[in-house]
């Protein structure tokens, strides 16, 4: 492709996305333009339309739409307030234990679920109101709740490192990147913890009641077939007992029955659960058609070899390389949501960071957590907004408390990238 063909597919692409146009068409239009500059030269408009359907005729793709909706049954399902209840007992005696409270919470609900969203949704508007009764700021809990959310995308099992699986065209198989995102999810909870413990004794935030052990028993008894859920889907994988498909309708067969047993839901509460699982799963489908259409262009013509020679000769080391994948990994973040953003940049950064001896799995976490920095950021932050939202105050009053909690995510990421055994210790020791 000419210069000014790669000039036109970007600047069109920007431009779009600048007047609000949605992601899935600014991609879907910027490459049908591309491809018209260099129609003599290329096959013809009808290769846009087969790599669409082509994109996403995958067997592990079939996983997304049932983990959806295993996260919407969950989230409807009562299985938040007994996670919170659970975790409550656990840390609540500690100063700012409420705030702890919102961590674990968003962590394993964010895991069981495998939606950021619907971990902030989910929590947000359980634990927003009980922080405020106690003298949290609801900014500050707002605050909490969006970046701690961010975790259940990388503690399995998680959509979007179905996606990097696919994207990366095999490199990166879902097991090794569900055991890998283990480590990294939990470090960057306890990051955020550690924050908090600073900020609730600088402010003298209340302690709640400390839970016996027969309390602790009970409510760890009533989230036990929640947590068990985590056991089984990667369990069953890791084990080779069934793949991230199976496991997905496994992970829906289970939730149901639960939601069932616990009596939140009913059989007529399910035509709205598919209703709204279908719509998040059309949004997240059509991104990945346009995606893979984008991806094809690049590949067809070469993009991430030129972008692999051209940081191979600029920079001459891996540290300044890495750096700088980084930091535009975070600039793209902060415009583009993470699934097209998976599936653009995955082609084009792999190839560079491969050569330089990182594996595709330990990428794929690098990546993730990169583009969750950019969910909690404005202008186009899904969780930053959904959160402001559950706590009812303005995206402007939470930037400030929420800046801290950015910065731990940026210093959790650097370590995760320069320390390659965060991600993939637990792969190596399954032997994946």
């Amino acid at each position: 492709m000419e210069v000014i063909s790669i000039i036109v597919l970007f600047a069109s692409f920007f431009t779009l996305l600048m007047l609000k146009v949605p992601v899935a068409y600014s991609i879907g239009i910027a490459t049908t333009i591309s491809l018209l500059l260099n129609i003599d030269k290329m096959p013809g408009l009808t290769t846009i339309a087969q790599r669409m359907t082509t994109g996403i005729d995958s067997f592990a793709l079939l996983a997304i739409p049932f983990f959806v909706l295993a996260g919407e049954i969950m989230k409807q399902g009562g299985i938040a307030n007994r996670l919170i209840n659970f975790a409550k007992s656990l840390v609540a005696s500690l100063p700012g234990g409420l705030a702890y409270v919102n961590v674990l919470a968003s962590m394993l609900f964010g895991a069981i679920s495998g939606s950021a969203v619907a971990a902030t949704s989910a929590i947000g508007s359980i634990m927003t109101d009980r922080m405020e009764e106690e003298g949290y700021p609801r900014e500050f809990s707002a605050s909490v709740n969006i970046t701690s959310s961010t975790t259940g995308l990388l503690i399995p099992p998680s959509n979007i490192l179905i996606v990097y699986a696919l994207a990366s065209g095999g490199a990166a198989s879902v097991a090794a990147l569900f055991i890998a995102g283990y480590l990294p999810g939990i470090l960057l909870g306890l990051a955020l913890i550690g924050y908090i413990v600073y900020v609730a004794i600088k402010r003298k935030f209340a302690r709640g009641q400390r839970a016996t052990l027969r309390e602790v028993w009970m409510h760890f008894r009533k989230a036990f077939f929640s947590l068990l859920m985590l056991v089984i889907v990667v369990g069953g994988i890791v084990a080779g007992i069934f793949t991230a498909t199976e496991a997905s309708v496994i992970a829906v067969l289970y939730a149901a029955i639960l939601a069932l047993i616990y009596k939140s839901v009913t059989i007529k509460s399910f035509p709205n659960i598919l209703l709204n699982s279908a719509k998040t799963t059309a949004v997240v489908m059509f991104l990945i058609c346009t995606s893979m259409a984008m991806s094809w262009l690049f590949s067809f013509e070469s993009i991430p070899e030129l972008m692999s020679g051209f940081l191979l000769e600029q920079f001459s080391s891996k540290f300044a390389i890495f750096l700088v994948i980084n930091l535009t990994l975070l600039i793209i973040g902060t415009f583009m949501d993470m699934t097209p953003a998976v599936l653009i940049f995955t082609p084009i950064f792999l190839p560079v960071v491969m050569a330089l001896g990182m594996d595709p799995v330990h990428f794929g976490i690098v990546l993730v957590l990169n583009l969750c920095v950019g969910l909690c950021t404005p202008p186009v932050g899904t969780i930053l907004f959904v959160g402001s939202g559950i706590a009812k105050v303005s995206v402007s009053q939470v930037v400030k408390p929420l800046l801290p909690f950015l910065l731990i995510m940026v210093v959790v990421l650097m370590l995760i990238t320069y320390i390659p055994e965060i991600s993939m210790w637990l792969p190596r020791l399954f032997g994946l």
